[in-house]
């Protein structure tokens, strides 16, 4: 006798509809911007969107990710560490969104075993299928509840037919199943042009679909992506062999930027489409001037400021992987563009720099900003790259680790501290300047790394008539972290006598958060504990950054 199959433990609301979003041919093609872009314009229609990333990784977050392989990890407002494509969704629909909308195969499987440990399924049989899937229905669910959303859209990464997310597809079907009429299924797809023989390939495609259609779920709509607009007779290829609509195919060629894609989807008439099939209540007039208006400003002919990101993570063999600071790149982009300027941002390699006669290199850049980072690669270019923008006033920004290796050479080169260090560089130097924070400590012992950082967000109070209190216009700050390590409270009243300002630090004033030099001293010398590109939005530009690009026009 057949058993019967376990109903999620979340009841849907009738209203709220859901859009999964799926690859088709290679990963890598823009399910992240799709999913983003659709969302942005459902937003900008009237309805409340929220969106979720499934990663099929066994990780349990992200945080563990080596970023040169998987990309920058992001840092949510709760704490949880996630895929990039999680800033992408911040960034385009301008939300803070909450922990249960990333999700990993690793997290997943931890939920249901934890459960199954605590009797939550009273005795029964815990299975692959159809627990897992049940549990990231039961979290699909719940997003939709903790948004109020009309319409929640879920990213499975990787592509239809891997082993990795079959899982996950095994979910869609069920809620297809479960919610007729509320589901629907985009597959973002790859259309190759061969160069040896110069016309676009539909065939990938069919096969994609047929093995998205082998595990009971058919695309509703397909984005073919390619690096030209698809033509119509590809069109009714598509729609032929793919089983939609030819309507349902949309075309999304390469584009100048990412935010470029909403409008191309729209004047394909896809969030129309997505509003019909879903019987969604829609606005009919789509409202994105503003996001016009942004993208007509990256646009600009204006005048540029040259900005060097001075990194570890850049380097991959051959290649170079903007992706692994990508919140940092966007963030500076923003405040360029509400400045009315163009940012020319050039990556460059800290262990270049580990020999000094290399920072005569540095000599054409505006601004110099170095971003986070862990271990000791690159530490020693780092501080010549730091040492450098401080004696020859070029405005400097350090973020996390870039705030820490400031502080760090300011003792060493200016306090006179040779053998000053950071505890996670060297925990026998006699000078530890930088030290790990107390209730790291153990954790750090007892090799307890994932998850357990001083992750998410944090206030930080500002002193007044700083760069920080000037920047911000405000008094105190909500900012999100990710670290071991501090500045030593045994080391800040000599740092303080010698011209170091500490301009934020932790409401008991016990973590120094913000430090920087005079304007009498530097034009621009700032760093930070926390991680504010996080933070930085297409049309909220953040402050800091702002300050930043400012400080490096005008000292051109």
């Amino acid at each position: 006798m057949a058993k019967t199959p376990r109903r999620s433990t979340t009841r849907a609301s009738k209203k709220t509809k859901y859009i999964f979003v799926v690859g088709g041919v290679m990963s890598g093609v823009g399910k992240g911007v799709s999913s983003s872009s659709v969302a942005k314009l459902l937003q900008a229609r009237g309805l409340t969107a929220t969106a979720i990333k499934i990663d099929p990784y066994v990780n349990v977050d992200a945080g563990t990710m080596n970023p040169t392989e998987h990309g920058e990890c992001f840092v949510l407002k709760d704490g949880l560490e996630t895929d990039q494509d999680m800033g992408n969704y911040e960034r385009f629909l301008n939300v803070d969104l909450p922990a249960n909308n990333y999700m990993t195969t690793g997290s997943v499987y931890q939920s249901v075993i934890e459960r199954e440990r605590n009797l939550g399924y009273g005795g029964k049989n815990v299975q692959v299928v159809p627990d897992i899937p049940l549990e990231a229905i039961r979290r699909i669910k719940k997003a939709g509840e903790l948004a109020k959303a009309d319409v929640v859209l879920t990213e499975v990464g990787g592509t239809v037919g891997e082993y990795e997310n079959i899982l996950f597809i095994e979910a869609i079907r069920m809620m297809k199943a479960e919610l007729p009429g509320q589901v629907a299924v985009v597959m973002v797809s790859y259309m190759p042009v061969p160069g040896s023989i110069g016309e676009m390939k539909t065939k990938p495609t069919q096969h994609a679909a047929r093995t998205l259609s082998a595990s009971g779920v058919f695309a509703d709509i397909i984005i073919a992506r390619a690096p030209v607009a698809i033509d119509k007779k590809r069109k009714e290829k598509i729609a032929k062999f793919c089983n939609v609509l030819p309507e349902n195919v949309i075309s999304a060629p390469d584009v100048p930027s990412i935010y470029d894609i909403p409008l191309m989807f729209e004047r394909e008439g896809l969030s129309e489409r997505l509003c019909s099939m879903l019987k969604l209540p829609c606005k009919k007039a789509i409202d994105m001037r503003s996001w016009k208006r942004f993208v007509s400003s990256s646009r600009g002919d204006s005048d540029a400021v040259k900005i060097a990101v001075v990194g570890k993570y850049f380097s991959s063999g051959d290649f170079v992987l903007s992706d692994v600071y990508i919140s940092v790149l966007e963030a500076i982009k923003y405040s360029a563009y509400k400045l009315g300027l163009t940012p020319e941002i050039t990556y460059l390699s800290s262990q270049s720099f580990t020999d000094k006669k290399k920072l005569r290199e540095l000599k054409k850049y505006d601004g110099i900003l170095v971003p986070g980072g862990f271990g000791k690669t690159g530490v020693e270019g780092k501080l010549n790259v730091i040492e450098y923008a401080r004696k020859q006033g070029v405005p400097y920004f350090g973020l996390c680790y870039g705030m820490q290796l400031a502080v760090l050479e300011y003792a060493r080169n200016v306090l006179k501290l040779k053998n000053a260090s950071t505890e996670e560089i060297n925990p026998k130097a006699k000078e530890l300047v930088i030290g790990v924070m107390d209730e790291q400590r153990e954790k750090i012992a007892q090799a307890d790394m994932g998850g357990t950082m001083r992750l998410g967000q944090y206030k930080a109070v500002l002193m007044p008539k700083t760069i920080a209190r000037e920047a911000y216009k405000q008094a105190e700050v909500l900012e999100r972290h990710r670290h071991r390590y501090e500045v030593n409270n045994a080391y800040v009243p000599a740092l303080e006598a010698a011209g170091v300002i500490f301009s934020g630090t932790s409401p008991k004033g016990d973590l120094m958060e913000i430090m920087e030099l005079s304007k009498s001293e530097h034009p621009f010398f700032v760093g930070v504990q926390f991680h504010p590109e996080l933070q930085a939005r297409p049309l909220n530009p953040h402050p800091l950054f702002t300050a930043f690009i400012k400080a490096s026009y005008e000292n051109k």
